[in-house]
C-alpha cells in the first residue's frame, strides 16, 4: 500500500518552475513508524493538515489508501472527517483480508464500516472480486466504484544475463516474512527440492517479519547452505535482488493484486504464485506464471524443481510475463488511470511525468 503512493508520487511530473499553481500528489502519513498507540498523534496531525490545506484553499481531494486492521479504523475516520470538512475524498482499497475481517465484525461495526465506505465520492478497487465485494457487502453504488490494476515503475538495475548450464539458480522471495505469505510451506518445499538437495539453488529471502523464528525453521529443515534472510530491502535493494534472480516466489494463502509479482514481470522474471485474490484474473497458469495451491510444500517443491530445470519454459514466462507487464501494469498506465479518477472527482489531477 504504501509503494503504491510512493510510486504514484514518482510518476508525478517535476514541479513547475514558474508561479503557476498545479496539482500535485503529496505523502500524508496517519500511522508513523513507532509503536501502534501513537498512530493516534498522527492521525491527529493528518486531519489538521488536511483542514489547514482546505482553510488556504490548496486542497484539491485525499486520496485514501486503506489494507484492513488498524488501517481500516484510521481510514474511516479520515473519509468521515474530510466529508465533514467537505473535502472530496477518493477510497482506494488494497486489503487483501478485509471480507474475512469485516463478516467477524458485529453488526453495529458493519454498518459503521458500510456507512464510512458510503461516504466516499469514489472508491478503488483492485480488481472483479473487490468489487463485487464492495457492492454487494459494503453496499456502495456500483457506478462509484472503479476497476484499477496496480502498476509498477520500469526497473532501474539491469537484468542479469540468462545463467550459463550448472550455475548456481536463485530463486527469490520479497515480502513481509509471516505465515499469510506462506514462508513456512516455501521453507518446507525447499527441503524436499531435489535441486535444493543436489545443492543446485539457493533463495534470498528479502523483508520484515519474524526473521528469527524462520531463520530456526530453515535450520532445523537442514537449509542453512540453501536460504539468505538479508531482511527488509529498499527499493533500490530490492531491484537488484529482483534482477538477479531466476524466479520469484510468493505461495500466498490471500492477496490481492501484489506488486512484487508485478515488480517481477517488469524485470523479466518468471514467477511462482498462488492463484488467490485478483492474480488468476490477470496471470494464466503456465502462461505468465506457474500456479501452485496454498499450503502445498510438495506442489511448490515440484514447480521450483520443474522451472529451474526448464530453461525453455522460464524463457516463455519470462517473455510473457514482461509483455503482459508492458500491456497493463506499467507505471504509466497505472498513473493515467489514477488520474483520471482524480479529474472526475477532484476536477484536477497531478500530471504525469
Amino acid at each position: 500500500m504504501f509503494k503504491v503512493a510512493d510510486y504514484l508520487i514518482q510518476a508525478q511530473a517535476p514541479a513547475p518552475a514558474s508561479t503557476t499553481p498545479a496539482a500535485r500528489l503529496a505523502p500524508l502519513d496517519t500511522r508513523g513508524s513507532g509503536p501502534a498507540w501513537t498512530s493516534a498523534f498522527m492521525l491527529l496531525w493528518a486531519l489538521l493538515r488536511i483542514a489547514g490545506g482546505r482553510a488556504a484553499g490548496r486542497l484539491a481531494g485525499v486520496h485514501v489508501n486503506m489494507a484492513e486492521r488498524l488501517s481500516l479504523v484510521r481510514k474511516c475516520l479520515v473519509v468521515v472527517a474530510c466529508r465533514a470538512m467537505g473535502v472530496p475524498v477518493v477510497l482506494h482499497l488494497h486489503a487483501a483480508q478485509l471480507h474475512t475481517m469485516y463478516r467477524k465484525l458485529p453488526g453495529a461495526a458493519q454498518a459503521l464500516v458500510r456507512w464510512s465506505f458510503g461516504r466516499a465520492n469514489r472508491c478503488i478497487v483492485l480488481g472483479a472480486v473487490a468489487r463485487d465485494f464492495v457492492v454487494r457487502e459494503l453496499r456502495v453504488p456500483a457506478e462509484r466504484v472503479d476497476i484499477v490494476i496496480n502498476g509498477v515503475p520500469e526497473p532501474a538495475a539491469a537484468r542479469r544475463p540468462p545463467p550459463a548450464a550448472g550455475t548456481l539458480r536463485r530463486l527469490f522471495f520479497l515480502g513481509n516474512l509471516s505465515e499469510r505469505k506462506g514462508v513456512s510451506d516455501l521453507l518446507r518445499a525447499l527441503a524436499a527440492s531435489h535441486m535444493a538437495k543436489a545443492g543446485q539453488l539457493e533463495a534470498v529471502f528479502a523483508g520484515g517479519g519474524d526473521t528469527a523464528h524462520y531463520q530456526a525453521l530453515a535450520e532445523s529443515l537442514g537449509l542453512q547452505a540453501v536460504v539468505k534472510f538479508v531482511g527488509w530491502a529498499d527499493q533500490q535493494q530490492a531491484g537488484l535482488w529482483m534482477a538477479s534472480a531466476d524466479a520469484l516466489v510468493l505461495p500466498s494463502y490471500d492477496e490481492g493484486l501484489p506488486l512484487v509479482i508485478l515488480e517481477a514481470m517488469a524485470h523479466g522474471v518468471a514467477v511462482i504464485c498462488t492463484p488467490v485474490g485478483e492474480i488468476p484474473d490477470v496471470l494464466h497458469d503456465g502462461e505468465e506464471a506457474l500456479f501452485v495451491r496454498p499450503g502445498d510444500s510438495a506442489g511448490i517443491a515440484a514447480a521450483i524443481d520443474r522451472l529451474l530445470a526448464d530453461d525453455a519454459l522460464r524463457a516463455r514466462l519470462e517473455r510473457q510475463g514482461r509483455a503482459l507487464y508492458e500491456r497493463q501494469f506499467s507505471l504509466a498506465r497505472f498513473a493515467a488511470s489514477i488520474a483520471a479518477v482524480h479529474r472526475r472527482t477532484f476536477g484536477t489531477a497531478a500530471a504525469a511525468a
